[in-house]
């Protein structure tokens, strides 16, 4: 699998991460001219860099070892390290109707089809357009608990509070070119693609990637307290494939116009497409930043925030009735004009490669190299 960048990447502030075998440990690189530049000695963590007043002047300026062409590697890590990866769920008005339906059908995938229909019929056209924690919305909630419809993810659809929750440790994300990883007990999942904030330990919104915030319909449909067992797994997470940080040509609003498009290859022939625009999103992305980092939680390295998906296939894999689900060996593509392409190979949790090198053996590697003050 290639890497591909940005599509105006030449005028991008790109970070991302790379394994060093001579270094025995990672190295922050930076994207110039096609070639990776390692900024390690000015910048020995991403955290360290999303800490800095301007990343993106920080990035530009920091001088560097050319490590080689870009397009010569198949692989990269995730572009961050120390961050807490965070995720918000039923930020869609559509995603939050499979949310409930995953609630009813009780991780049951061939129930989902006729709850599906009836939800429709009942609440879906009430859902477009009202803003969560409203007037309107708290009048919804009502008329929906008088006929029995309320549940937990219409709660935070269209409720004060945003729903967040832990994503993945820190450490534990994989990147573009690596392996993905479905608990091989789930029977009934879906990537989701989704655009991550990067946020400094301050709470500003300094940068974004793509993320795969993999979904297990079937663990987290049978209770909405199986959230962390169907979504913190082994190789569960995907980011990449830079870090793209704002300046004056990428901001907050060309991440609120941002269109994330999905692609799935199976190996059985099976092709599957999907997209999420981000400017059908119920919560502004300062408002996700905002409920999850500030007064009452601070991330003193920074963290990144996945902000939901507008995708959520129901189209028959294999049986009829059946929906979509994954099977080994599914490539799967999420790309982004303005931040590129993060492409994974599906395995399960249980092959995928071990997670063996977290937060302890980072800071022996780097004190191993003097690259701590």
């Amino acid at each position: 699998m290639s890497i591909r960048p940005p599509e105006d990447a030449d005028r991008a502030a790109l970070a991302g991460r790379v394994w060093r075998d001579d270094a025995g440990g990672p190295s922050v690189v930076a994207l110039r001219g096609g070639g990776l530049v390692d900024v390690t000695r000015s910048f020995p963590t991403m955290t360290d860099l999303l800490a800095a007043e301007d990343p993106a002047s920080a990035l530009r300026a920091a001088p560097g070892e050319a490590l080689g062409p870009l397009d010569a590697r198949d692989s990269l890590l995730a572009p961050v390290d120390l961050q807490a990866v965070k995720a918000c769920g039923v930020t869609f008005a559509a995603s939050m109707l499979e949310r409930v339906i995953e609630e009813q059908a009780r991780g049951d995938p061939a129930a989902a089809e006729g709850i599906r229909s009836v939800l429709a019929k009942e609440i879906g056209a009430d859902l477009a357009g009202i803003a969560p924690g409203s007037a309107e919305a708290m009048r919804l909630k009502q008329a929906l608990v008088e006929r029995g419809l309320w549940s937990a993810y219409l709660e935070v659809g269209i409720g004060p509070d945003a729903e967040v929750f832990t994503k993945a440790q820190p450490m534990s994300a994989v990147g573009p070119g690596m392996e993905i990883g479905i608990r091989s007990d789930s029977v009934w999942n879906n990537p989701e693609p989704e655009l991550v904030l990067v946020i400094a330990p301050t709470g500003r919104i300094v940068g974004a990637t793509l993320g795969n915030d993999v979904n297990l319909r079937d663990i987290e449909g049978r209770s909405a307290l199986l959230l962390g067992k169907a979504k913190d797994n082994n190789a569960s997470t995907a980011l990449g494939p830079f870090i793209r940080f704002t300046d004056d040509g990428f901001g907050l609003d060309d991440m609120r116009r941002a269109e994330i498009a999905l692609h799935v290859a199976g190996g059985d022939g099976f092709v599957l497409e999907g997209s999420s625009s981000m400017a059908a999103i119920s919560r502004d992305i300062e408002d996700l930043a905002a409920q999850t980092i500030g007064a009452a939680h601070d991330y003193p390295d920074g963290l990144v925030l996945f902000t939901g998906t507008l995708f959520a296939p129901v189209r028959d894999r294999d049986a009829p009735g059946q929906g979509f689900t994954h099977k080994p060996g599914d490539l799967v593509t999420i790309s982004s004009p303005r931040l590129g392409a993060l492409a994974n190979r599906v395995t399960t949790c249980e092959n995928a490669p071990r997670w063996t090198f977290g937060a302890r053996a980072l800071m022996a590697n780097l004190a191993g190299r003097g690259l701590l003050g």
